[in-house]
């Protein structure tokens, strides 16, 4: 295996630009699968389709900052099989989301206009009319990549190829994002995995008691259970009687 030295001068012998290098060189040595709980979700603007239908070139996330919790999640492929099951069932859920004051939004690897395209499909015949909330088009893949969840990776063969090493489209990532833009919580599935949905509004919910009253939410917490503070005695009292 080439260390990035060796890589730096044998793409430069190929004729490569300066900045080419910079760019190969970063494409072959970013980590994958991040950890973003704790950090900073990491800004885009890109197209999307909003409304079910209306196709907007300069959608980005920061729009909600100091607004709203989000849940931004991926999926692989438009005109799929477990995705549109995924993306109705947070469309259903879409009422209980946004009386919490959380705003939904999904992406895919497709373009714009595939997404457009499948909103057009009625859900008996495997499509996703219906679908409200807006569906980022990463066309260029560099959504995915950084937010770690891009299946695969570019890398140039000995003879100055692009080759991929995988699909290139996105697992199955869910953020849960605060109002400052922190990633609170993070979920990756393999392609056939499909997300509950229930699972993201608890997360939700325990975020915002936790940010609310300041306690901690044990395992299986729902909204409306008891939480615990977080102290020798909280815990205590808390496992006493749990």
């Amino acid at each position: 295996m080439k260390n990035e030295n060796e890589n730096q001068s044998y793409l430069e012998k190929r004729n490569f630009v300066p900045e080419q290098v910079k760019q190969i060189l970063t494409i072959k040595t970013k980590s994958k699968m991040a950890t973003l709980v704790g950090k900073k979700a990491p800004s885009f603007k890109a197209a999307a389709v909003v409304n079910g239908g209306e196709i907007v070139n300069d959608f980005s996330l920061d729009q909600y900052l100091g607004k709203n919790h989000v849940i931004f999640f991926f999926y692989p492929k438009d005109f799929t099989f477990v995705c549109p099951s995924e993306l109705h069932a947070f469309q259903a859920e879409l009422d209980a989301f946004e009386s919490r004051g959380v705003k939904v939004v999904a992406c895919s690897t497709d373009t714009e206009e595939s997404h457009w395209g499948w909103l057009q499909v009625p859900k008996n015949k495997g499509g996703i009319e219906g679908v409200k909330y807006p569906i980022v088009a990463d066309t260029s893949k560099t959504i995915s990549e950084a937010f770690g969840v891009l299946a695969g990776e570019y890398e140039y063969d000995m003879d100055g190829a692009l080759t991929a090493s995988g699909p290139m489209i996105a697992y199955r990532g869910l953020y849960l994002i605060n109002k400052e833009g922190i990633v609170m919580h993070q979920l990756v599935n393999f392609f056939p995995l499909g997300r509950n949905v229930d699972e993201a509004l608890r997360m939700v919910d325990a975020l915002q008691y936790f940010e609310e009253n300041g306690e901690v939410c044990p395992a299986n917490w729902h909204k409306g259970d008891a939480a615990m503070k977080p102290s020798f005695e909280g815990v205590a009292n808390y496992l006493a009687s749990h």
